[in-house]
């Protein structure tokens, strides 16, 4: 239950106008901005909370059960410390966020509104709109195994046991040429088989870019070349000499996992799993019915 201050309160029966609405987000780097709707900066529990940010937010909603709280947040990109760069960079996704309703004539007098996450986040040309995801959202992530015929682990994670360290499994180059801010060429590295770093990632590691990271889309060999195709733009614009990493990637079929890491005695799907076809079969003479294995009969 809320506990509630016996001051504020008390002026939130009077219908006092003497409040406003303070927010802090905190990035999963340890990064953390305040920002506020009231008109001048406050400062309360050690943390400044700007004002003139334009950041504002829709009538919360919440719930006594365990449906997801959830509101939503706009807010100018020209707001100190948030910028679209970083956005686009990835570096807000699922931030943690708590929402105070303040007295700004005592900000001693406050009571938090909401505590959770940030989610989808759609920005525009000169603003941003982030929807705001309560702490039971934890409780709709799947939980336990899927069976699918692919392996529903990511590449690297501890059930996987792949070490993307090691050799041949990742590679640091430098931008050769640019095609658009999703397509790179890089010399020096055509030795890995075309398709080695598709599914994989692509982390940048100089440049206006340095930090962030991309999921390839597709990677080929071009004589001496290699052309890398990464699925959403780069934050920043990419320049000639950007150094970056790339890591080889996987499309969770049985025979990647086999022959590309000798790693199928980890591998957590299912490839011999009946398909839709066998399921609806049915008996006929013109059959064969030997016993034999369904895959391959």
């Amino acid at each position: 239950m809320r506990q509630i201050d016996p001051k504020l309160q008390a002026k939130l029966d009077t219908g006092a106008t003497s409040f406003c609405r303070c927010w802090l987000v905190q990035r999963a780097d340890g990064v953390s901005i305040g920002f506020t709707d009231h008109d001048v900066d406050l400062t309360f529990d050690g943390r400044v909370f700007q004002a003139g940010t334009g950041l504002d937010a829709a009538a919360l909603e919440s719930s006594t059960g365990l449906s997801v709280d959830n509101t939503q947040a706009v807010g100018a990109l020209s707001a100190v410390g948030l910028t679209e760069e970083d956005i686009r960079a990835g570096k807000y996704d699922g931030a943690a966020v708590w929402l105070w309703l303040v007295d700004w004539t005592d900000v001693s007098l406050k009571v938090l509104l909401f505590r959770g996450f940030l989610g989808e986040i759609q920005r525009g040309d000169t603003a941003f709109e982030v929807e705001l995801r309560g702490l039971s959202e934890v409780l709709n992530k799947t939980v336990g195994r899927s069976y699918i015929r692919e392996c529903d682990r990511l590449l690297g994670d501890q059930k996987c046991g792949v070490d993307l360290s090691a050799p041949g499994l990742s590679v640091v180059a430098q931008v050769a040429s640019v095609r658009d801010n999703r397509a790179i060429w890089a010399n020096g590295i055509s030795e890995f088989a075309k398709g080695w770093f598709a599914f994989g990632s692509l982390h940048w590691l100089s440049g206006d870019n340095k930090g962030a990271i991309g999921k390839v889309k597709f990677d080929t060999v071009n004589g001496l070349d290699r052309i890398v195709e990464i699925w959403e733009e780069a934050p920043n614009t990419i320049a000639v000499g950007d150094q970056f990493k790339l890591t080889a990637g996987c499309d969770k079929a049985a025979d990647t996992c086999r022959v590309k890491f000798n790693n199928f005695r980890n591998f957590r799907g299912f490839p011999q799993m009946p398909g839709e076809d066998w399921v609806s079969a049915y008996p006929n003479q013109n059959g064969v019915h030997d016993g034999g294995s369904l895959r391959n009969g």
